[in-house]
């Protein structure tokens, strides 16, 4: 169950790893934020020197080719953000600021499973400022190809229904539904991997892809 008020982590977390593109190490931590702050990305150790603050924010989407990248890549950009941005909202962070030292997310096992745990054990906190809600008034859809998202209106929560469809045996057609909360967030979501097909792992390398996969 949501709470109604915003909502940050009581204390700081580090965690470190290899980003699954650029093969390079980096180290993260996610820092407690005050209310209306959202989710940002400081980034450190950039090529001009300079640390820079990028929020997350769909304006700021600069790429979106088998990763979500943020920010300019000349400047300081952040990859590979998808599995921390899920776990926060999963479990319902609203406001965090998060240091990274490179531009790509680690991806620790391939989840959002270590994040979830990370936050877990920094905590939650109430942040005492009443949370802004987002309310889906019509229908959307987007289609690419085969594949299409859509947003429906719903009295109230946030339901979930997902379907992929791969030519593979070992993953083929799989259907999920559920109401989302932080504890089917836990149990449901949070262990769910990254994935590639081993047809496609030269191709990945050549386009500079993949490099820390395993």
């Amino acid at each position: 169950m949501r709470t109604h008020k915003q909502t940050t982590l009581k204390g700081p977390v580090t965690l470190s790893g290899v980003g699954v593109h650029s093969g390079n190490p980096a180290e993260i931590t996610i820092r407690p934020a005050p209310a209306n702050h959202g989710i940002a990305f400081l980034r450190t150790s950039t090529t001009h020197g300079n640390d820079r603050l990028i929020k997350a924010h769909h304006a700021l989407v600069s790429a979106t080719e088998l990763c979500t990248v943020i920010g300019d890549v000349e400047t300081g950009a952040v990859a590979t953000i998808e599995h921390l941005m899920s776990a926060l909202y999963g479990l319902g962070v609203d406001n965090a600021l998060v240091e990274i030292d490179g531009p790509e997310m680690p991806i620790l096992d391939g989840s959002a499973l270590q994040f979830v745990q990370a936050i877990d054990t920094a905590g939650i906190a109430s942040c005492g400022t009443p949370r802004r809600w987002l309310k889906i008034l019509r229908h959307v859809r987007i289609e690419t190809g085969r594949a299409f998202a859509e947003l429906r209106p719903i009295d109230r929560g946030f339901r979930l229904d997902v379907e992929i469809d791969f030519d593979s045996p070992v993953i083929g057609r799989s259907r999920k539904a559920m109401d989302l909360s932080p504890a089917t967030y836990r149990r449901e979501i949070a262990g769910a991997r990254t994935f590639g097909m081993m047809k496609d792992v030269e191709r990945y390398w050549k386009a500079g892809f993949a490099l820390g996969a395993s």
